[in-house]
């Protein structure tokens, strides 16, 4: 008999508006590339990538989900079953920001309530090009709640960063389930099939 490979197996999805460089920081993360022409995910890829942290070895099962608009009936059935989402924007592309309020309410619709969350900031490598400023994505991160990192696939800025620290909280709050299930007194089992004791009785006549 063979040990689990793994302790735990998560299903993350990458969420955000097209040509915010999904695809490209899972490329960087799950095969250390980069490429820098433009790829459009048709509906739904993923990729998988076994990692260690918090003492826990995890096999992260990550979906890049198309951000076009007609591709969002899709995605929203894959919300379903997801430990973490990774909401990203482009730092050069205000609109991409200001939709995180769109894929946050998606989220909130189509994921489990307790499903966890990080705003990342794509492309913080084009100052040149930047149209979101790196308070705004931490306020706005604050704003609900969820941590924030910028990030840059094409440098390598904070990609694995970001994807072990999503990892990290799902596996804190795996944890902290299990040690409350754990202290909940377990309830007293009657077993039908046992036979009763015998007993004597005495009959009042």
């Amino acid at each position: 008999m063979t040990s689990n490979p793994y302790d735990y197996l998560m299903k993350l999805l990458l969420i955000g508006d097209s040509a915010v460089g999904k695809s490209c920081l899972l490329l960087r993360f799950s095969e250390d590339q980069f490429t820098p022409s433009f790829i459009t995910t048709l509906g739904i890829d993923f990729k998988l990538r076994v990692i260690e942290t918090n003492g826990k070895k995890i096999k992260l099962q990550i979906w890049d989900t198309a951000g076009q608009e007609r591709f969002r009936t899709i995605t929203n059935a894959y919300y379903r079953g997801a430990m973490g989402v990774i909401l990203v924007y482009d730092v050069t592309s205000r609109q991409s920001f200001e939709n995180i309020q769109h894929w946050m309410t998606n989220i909130a619709k189509n994921a489990s309530g307790d499903v966890n969350k990080i705003i990342i900031g794509n492309k913080c490598d084009d100052e040149e090009n930047r149209q979101v400023q790196t308070e705004e994505g931490q306020s706005l991160a604050d704003q609900y709640g969820v941590p924030f990192l910028e990030a840059s696939a094409k440098e390598d800025i904070n990609v694995n960063e970001a994807f072990y620290q999503i990892a990290g909280d799902i596996v804190d709050r795996l944890v902290r389930a299990e040690a409350e299930e754990d202290e909940q007194p377990k309830p007293s089992t009657l077993n039908v099939n046992a036979k009763p004791a015998k007993r004597g009785f005495s009959c009042a006549l």
